[in-house]
């Protein structure tokens, strides 16, 4: 269910939102007077058809409803969109099907009928505990509808999440602490924690570039970050990826297929892919906008804008770049596999020096009194689902970011990715150990 080269997955962005946050940059926009949900199911089905007629058979091992709000179509729709992946892919007898949902009253009052389409796993958009807190980040729904919701979705689903926001305008560590300590007392397997960036051309911005939304700064987010990462683990939640902390085996299947670099199909208004068609791995980005989505799809078949083929050195980034999210980071015989490059041996050892990344070291290394590292050497035992314990592999065949390292990742893969030297054999790997 987790191996990149076994798994396929299908994404679908739902494009439409009740409101839109003053934070989100996601492809979400809201439509006063409502949509065509008929005409926009026939689209996705279209799409659908398209993409399994280019690359052929497959057998879906998760799928993905994003957003936008997910939990704002009809029961009937998301159904509708199943039926059609099963028909033309196929849907494994265990997939994990998510959608992700407001906590809003009356999507949550739809909860069951999502049961009923198919989906088996919700990913709750809570994002605080605090009512203020919730109208700041223009929110339109309150603590006791999100609380309400996480009560049904306990009720309804064997798997259920949901995502909080920190390092948010005036927060404290102590409030933090509070806050995430009962957000634990709430949730089952899975919580999605992620801080406060301001994205480009949201409100956010404007204000944040007009001095009127002061966030934490590097040394405060890195505070909360500690604090994130001591009280998950106290109550055995591990932190599998960068935002996303779950319990052995629970963790997000359709995620870690996105961060382990296998096939996707993006499918709806500004979804994006990583597909693979006659042997070769392309990327598809859609329209974004919903109604010109919705035309393309009518005339083309489709609605992407972008279709590439994307070369060994392009699928080395982006497997690096998303591997290195991962507590289980990357494997150097894939990437020198799917690439033809590896880290220079001097880049890796200085980021080692560094205490920003790991190579393959013994799950024995024990440092009592230091958490991030207790916490490390945890996942080092257990590298996660589908993969072998870290004893089994060799020193050098694996490269990690440590806690440390998480907080400047951009520039650790920068680092790795402008060492990349061309390698012609992969069982002789050149790395630091």
């Amino acid at each position: 269910m987790t191996d990149p080269d076994t798994t396929f997955g299908v994404y679908v962005h739902w494009p439409f939102c009740a409101q839109k946050c003053p934070y989100c940059d996601f492809n979400s926009h809201v439509r006063h007077k409502g949509w065509d949900e008929e005409r926009f199911l026939a689209a996705y089905k279209s799409e659908i058809d398209w993409v399994a007629d280019r690359i052929g058979s497959r057998t879906a091992t998760s799928v993905f409803f994003g957003g936008g709000t997910p939990s704002l179509m009809q029961a009937s729709t998301v159904a509708g969109i199943l039926e059609h992946i099963a028909k033309r892919w196929g849907i494994a007898r265990d997939a994990e099907i998510t959608l992700e949902a407001n906590p809003g009253s009356v999507e949550a009052a739809r909860f069951r009928g999502f049961r009923g389409a198919g989906v088996n796993r919700v990913s709750i958009g809570v994002q605080s505990l605090r009512d203020e807190e919730l109208r700041k980040l223009g929110r339109i729904h309150s603590v006791a509808e999100a609380k309400s919701a996480l009560g049904v979705a306990r009720e309804t689903f064997d798997r259920f999440s949901f995502d909080l926001i920190y390092a948010r305008p005036g927060q404290t560590a102590e409030a933090w602490r509070t806050e995430l300590a009962e957000a634990l007392d709430l949730a089952g397997d899975h919580l999605s924690l992620y801080q406060l960036t301001i994205e480009p051309d949201t409100p956010y911005a404007a204000l944040h570039a007009a001095g009127k939304l002061i966030i934490p700064d590097d040394y405060d987010a890195g505070s909360l970050y500690e604090i994130t990462e001591e009280l998950t683990a106290s109550r055995g939640l591990a932190a599998y990826e960068v935002s996303n902390y779950a319990r052995p085996s629970q963790e997000s299947r359709h995620n870690l297929l996105y961060w382990r670099y296998g096939e996707y199909a993006g499918i709806g208004p500004g979804a994006h892919g990583r597909i693979v068609a006659d042997g070769k791995r392309e990327a598809t980005i859609a329209e974004r906008n919903p109604e010109a989505w919705l035309a393309r799809v009518e005339t083309d078949g489709n609605g992407f804008t972008d279709l590439a083929a994307l070369g060994r050195e392009e699928q080395a980034d982006e497997l690096l770049l998303m591997g290195l999210r991962l507590a289980e980071g990357v494997d150097l015989t894939r990437l020198a596999a799917l690439g033809g490059v590896l880290p220079s041996t001097a880049a890796i050892a200085e980021l080692n020096e560094l205490g920003l990344l790991r190579s393959g070291a013994p799950a024995s290394e024990r440092h009592s009194g230091d958490w991030r590292r207790n916490e490390f050497d945890e996942i080092l035992a257990c590298a996660g689902p589908g993969l072998r314990p870290e004893t089994t592999h060799r020193p050098t065949d694996r490269i990690r970011v440590t806690p440390r390292g998480r907080l400047v990742l951009n520039a650790v893969v920068a680092k790795l990715s402008n060492s990349f030297q061309q390698v012609d054999r992969i069982d002789n790997l050149k790395a630091a150990g």
